[in-house]
């Protein structure tokens, strides 16, 4: 094992570690952890879920964790456990840092990391934090109470109203038997130009990889985005939304209140969700999507429910 400061191990050392049996090349280094498809020599990643089977085949990482009795054609080494997604919680420790909340200054009541960039005209307003590896472009606004709390990207001309959370730690725990085990969240937070944040949003940072929120995107106020997500440029979103983690959204998604999308799912462009709506499943073509149903007694409800799903059929 070599535990130098770039986080580099050996494959031995890994598999140990995670209880895991090797099938190939025990001697490889690893220093890095990354997604099926974003991987590159070095990487090592993991398959715990049969929808990305397809990528193990292209993959371009030295090493993959896998179920017991998963094969594949692409000559990489395989490390056989038990549970995948387990193994990788216990993984993720040994590549992650912890938060520096000391190494900074305060410049008028504000918390400014010393490895922070800001740009040209950054107005940030009191009690805002602005941590490690964080960068905010040109002419952005930071309103009060904010916190850019780790590995964020900023673009310019963003504003960010008061008592918002961006590059947060997702919502990632892996089940075992005496409870569950935290996945480290590795990735950051990429925010582009001319976004504007409502006041009192949740966005998350990236478990592996980033996630994105895209160019001229409105965000109302109370709404949380989930790690890994992408949504695509001119999107807006109306208050007390939530969308889960991983999922991709194209450009120009409207969606209204206290609507939300759930985990894994792909969105194309140009989708407009109704209020009150849950997108369960992926949406491939344009258009309007709507599932609201007016509140009223329970036994009533329960025969709307059932003739709906008998007109469906």
């Amino acid at each position: 094992m070599s535990e130098t400061d770039n986080k580099k191990y050996s494959l031995k050392f890994i598999s140990e570690y995670i209880d895991s049996s090797i099938v190939g090349d025990a001697d490889l280094e690893i220093d890095n952890i990354a997604t099926l498809d974003t991987a590159v020599e070095g990487c090592i990643t993991f398959l715990a879920n049969s929808k990305y089977n397809k990528l193990l085949e292209t993959t371009k990482a030295s090493a993959v964790i896998v179920k017991e009795g998963v094969k594949t054609n692409n000559e990489i080494t395989l490390l056989v456990c038990s549970d995948p997604y387990l193994a990788f919680a216990k993984l993720s420790k040994l590549f992650s840092d912890q938060i520096d909340f000391f190494n900074g200054t305060f410049q008028d009541n504000v918390f400014i990391h010393d490895s922070a960039n800001l740009g040209r005209d950054v107005k940030v307003g009191p009690n805002a934090y602005i941590g490690e590896n964080c960068n905010i472009g040109d002419k952005t606004v930071i309103y009060p109470n904010s916190t850019i709390l780790k590995d964020v990207s900023i673009g310019q001309n963003c504003i960010v109203h008061p008592n918002s959370v961006l590059g947060s730690d997702g919502f990632g725990f892996a089940p075992e038997n005496d409870g569950y085990k935290k996945i480290e969240q590795l990735g950051g937070l990429e925010i582009g130009d001319n976004v504007e944040i409502g006041a009192g949003c949740t966005i998350d940072r990236g478990s592996i990889s980033n996630t994105i929120i895209s160019d001229g995107v409105k965000l109302d106020n109370q709404i949380h985005i989930a790690h890994n997500v992408s949504l695509g440029s001119n999107s807006a979103i109306a208050a007390c939304c939530a969308v889960a983690g991983s999922t991709k959204i194209g450009k120009n998604f409207k969606m209204g209140g206290l609507s939300g999308v759930l985990g894994h799912l792909e969105i194309c462009d140009d989708v407009t969700v109704g209020a009150h709506t849950l997108i369960t499943k992926n949406i491939k073509s344009p258009g309007n999507y709507i599932g609201i149903m007016p509140a009223q007694n329970h036994m009533n409800w329960s025969k709307s429910a059932v003739f709906i799903k008998k007109r469906g059929k």
